[in-house]
């Protein structure tokens, strides 16, 4: 049975500073990334043994249990990569022409997904994704690791909301955290997911 696997960051703790302090995103890689990758592969660990006894009582849990996991390790698989050291400014190219087709400019995309990130209740992350049945974008609040976003939608830039991923160097100013997003957004990753999204090969991007 495969196993999922912590993937390595494409650059070093520190190199998000000052935006993402060294500490949180040491913390935030190693530590809370590897619980939901240890909590996917011990939920898929229990299900094969619970298909070996046929004793299948906790299967609800279970169901449950990799939902959430597996929704952590593919949401922070792909915010690695939406950030960058030295990035940030306007997307270009077709993510430009799309972000102004969906949402009337660049100013209103990022007016609509900040209040969308600040307004989770809870946990949560804010997410730009396509919609492959209306061919169009659509910005989400993802609750928690994996509820409230709509079936078969695909993401292409998510903000982690979860207290982990900012209080270390924000504490409860949630807005100076998404302010400071927007300086590290790769928008080249941005756009190759928006790519493989609409051509239908989002599954080569999804945690890569």
């Amino acid at each position: 049975m495969s196993t999922y696997t912590l993937p390595d960051l494409p650059y070093d703790y520190s190199a998000l500073e000052p935006h993402i302090s060294a500490r949180i995103m040491e913390l935030h890689h190693s530590k809370h990334h590897k619980a939901y990758v240890d909590g996917a592969n011990n939920a898929l660990a229990a299900m094969a043994e619970a298909r070996d006894t046929g004793n299948f009582a906790n299967i609800n849990r279970l169901e449950k249990d990799l939902a959430f996991h597996l929704g952590g390790h593919v949401n922070h698989s792909i915010f690695w990569t939406n950030l960058a050291p030295g990035a940030g400014g306007t997307p270009e190219g077709e993510v430009a022409a799309a972000l102004q087709e969906f949402f009337g400019s660049f100013d209103a995309f990022k007016a609509h997904f900040n209040a969308v990130s600040l307004g989770i209740q809870g946990s949560g992350w804010g997410v730009l994704a396509w919609d492959p049945v209306g061919a169009q974008l659509v910005i989400q609040q993802l609750f928690d690791q994996q509820g409230n976003t709509a079936q078969g939608t695909i993401p292409i830039l998510q903000l982690d909301m979860w207290e982990h991923a900012f209080y270390l160097d924000y504490q409860n100013v949630k807005a100076d955290y998404v302010q400071a997003f927007w300086n590290i957004v790769n928008w080249e990753n941005v756009s190759q997911r928006f790519d493989a999204a609409r051509s239908g090969a989002a599954s080569t991007l999804l945690i890569s």
